[in-house]
């Protein structure tokens, strides 16, 4: 069974940057569509952005295109999540997500949370000045 965990959350000022970390256990992490997440207090549980499993393809929500970076290294079953120019919109926590799948369509159905095999405990980021 795949395991994650998350870290590198913290406190920010607006304009600054963040590196979240998703490292997996249990299971080989090169099978599994990786995607990140994020809760804010009273709202729901949104996609940010999803990675296949080789790392080829990507997808952000509108909200962090061209501020948030999705990546992950195989080799050290950790993908990670870069944020620059933070908002104080931004404030959630933050979760890592697994599908198995090796296709494209497969970060679609992550994305959207149609398919989640396991969830990351999560991380709080809070941007405020």
């Amino acid at each position: 069974q795949l395991q994650l965990m998350e870290s590198g959350g913290g406190l920010v000022q607006p304009g600054g940057s963040l590196r979240l970390s998703c490292v997996a256990s249990g299971s080989t992490l090169g099978v599994y569509a990786i995607g990140w997440f994020r809760q804010a207090p009273g709202k729901e549980r949104e996609g940010v952005s999803c990675i296949t499993a080789g790392g080829g393809d990507t997808v952000y929500a509108d909200s962090v295109e061209g501020r948030f970076t999705i990546s992950r290294d195989n080799a050290k079953n950790t993908v990670y999540l870069q944020m620059n120019s933070l908002k104080p919109e931004d404030t959630a926590v933050y979760y890592c997500a697994a599908t198995m799948g090796l296709a494209r369509f497969t970060i679609q159905r992550l994305c959207t949370m149609t398919t989640v095999d396991s969830w990351g405990q999560g991380t709080q980021v809070s941007v405020s000045s």
